[in-house]
């Protein structure tokens, strides 16, 4: 088949990448052509483990190809993709405008029967208006389906190439037996196939996301409740993970959530409910409780110190092990640290960070309010505190004895529960997780 994707960003360049993968002859369209000159050049905009090795062969395969011309991309393409951003408005809804953007610009150039399908994540009722907006110009033969994605960051060729399900809303024939054909190289059974009305699949998305969110949320305040009453949120974890009603996923007690998906799809759901009279009290709840535990691992150590003004770390250097939002990845977008570095800062001390691949994306946002190493042992080697931020699996393998040889520091403020508190007692140091009794 061929198939054209609007939009380079995350979505847009894993999904067309793994759809060449799959054997189809793929074109990835973007306005920017600089970003589009290094893609052809072999360099990757973003950071995802696999995707340049995907990426690579199937340009060598020549079944993927990078391009600037909308018109050409689209023209006799069978399934044409939107997958461009949808940046949250000043309200937190979902801003539209790249979407019907793209609709506008392809309508004229289908030819043959297509299928428009929105990958980006959108309200509901957004196809209903990129087909407004393609009937107003095009009498072309044409279905728009919805076809939202639910890839993990740090994870995303694994779960394309291998998907719990795959969504799909229309009510066509037509458009349900393509979507079949489109995905065929990747489903084994049937029943990964989920058909639905376009707009069920539109809030499946969002529920999705906004499910795990409060999930995440849960298990953070549950946290706190556990510090407080010296019980250990791990034990907690396991008690209830075990519960085949529950599940044991997304039930880790850390810093709160960050990324592209869940604060802009809460948001977003959030606000889409508001504008139709539903009081969304369980949703303002997870962003209230994200927002509060985004400042918990920096609060813990002003009081160490003795003082919530943060007088106490004046003067102090505190290693920051990880920046980005979650490891295997270098995206930035509402990360924590960011959060944590900011009130340090603020409070005087001298934060030097490092992180395995997210160094530039964080400069980005912190410029040179830190200090940024090029190794971990580099960051902890004069600290007075030593937190930890993501769960690199890099860090997650460094030994309470290799952590004590690198540094003179004694102090561990653990914001992932990466490492076991017994282990780093016996190795000297003071140790504090989140929701679990210090040591």
């Amino acid at each position: 088949m061929k198939v054209a994707v609007i939009g380079t960003g995350y979505v847009g360049l894993v999904a067309g990448a793994c759809f060449a993968h799959g054997g189809h002859r793929v074109i990835c369209v973007d306005i920017d052509e600089r970003k589009i000159t290094a893609l052809k050049a072999g360099s990757i905009p973003i950071y995802e483990p696999g995707l340049a090795t995907v990426v690579a062969e199937s340009v060598a395969g020549k079944r993927l190809g990078f391009s600037t011309d909308t018109a050409d991309s689209v023209a006799d393409a069978d399934c044409v993709f939107i997958a461009v951003g949808t940046p949250p408005g000043e309200d937190g809804s979902a801003d539209l405008t790249y979407v019907l953007g793209v609709a506008s610009a392809i309508a004229p150039h289908l030819t043959g029967y297509t299928v428009v399908v929105c990958k980006s994540t959108v309200p509901v009722g957004t196809c209903d208006k990129v087909e407004a907006v393609l009937r107003q110009v095009t009498e072309a033969d044409l279905d728009v389906v919805s076809n939202p994605e639910f890839l993990k960051e740090g994870a995303a060729i694994e779960d394309f190439f291998h998907p719990d399900r795959v969504v799909i809303g229309t009510d066509s024939d037509r458009a349900k037996a393509r979507m079949a054909e489109l995905y065929h190289p990747f489903v084994e059974r049937p029943d990964q196939l989920l058909f639905m009305a376009r707009r069920s699949a539109e809030m499946t998305k969002y529920a999705a996301n906004c499910m795990l969110a409060a999930r995440i949320s849960f298990m953070n305040e549950m946290a706190g409740v556990c510090d407080k009453m010296h019980v250990d949120v791990d034990d907690v974890k396991r008690g209830i993970g075990t519960d085949r009603r529950i599940g044991r996923y997304f039930l880790n007690a850390g810093i709160g959530y960050g990324g592209s998906c869940f604060p802009k799809d809460v948001k977003a759901l959030l606000r889409t409910g508001q504008s139709v009279g539903c009081d969304m009290a369980l949703l303002e709840a997870v962003e209230v409780v994200n927002a509060a535990q985004k400042r918990v691992l920096a609060e813990k150590g002003l009081r160490h110190f003795g003082a919530e003004s943060g007088e106490g770390v004046r003067g102090k250097t505190i290693a920051m092990l990880g920046l980005a939002f979650k490891p295997e990845t270098d995206d930035m977008r509402e990360a924590p640290s960011i959060v944590v570095a900011q009130m340090l800062v603020a409070a005087g001390a001298d934060v030097v960070a490092y992180d395995p691949v997210a160094r530039e994306t964080a400069y980005a946002v912190l410029g040179g309010d830190i200090a940024y190493a090029a190794t971990w042992r580099d960051a902890v080697a004069n600290a007075d505190v030593v937190t930890v931020v993501t769960e690199w699996l890099e860090f997650r393998g460094i030994s309470p004895e290799e952590l004590a040889a690198a540094t003179p520091c004694r102090l561990v403020f653990d914001g992932r529960n990466i490492w076991d508190p017994q282990k780093m007692a016996a190795a000297g140091f003071t140790y504090a997780g989140i929701g679990r009794p210090p040591t």
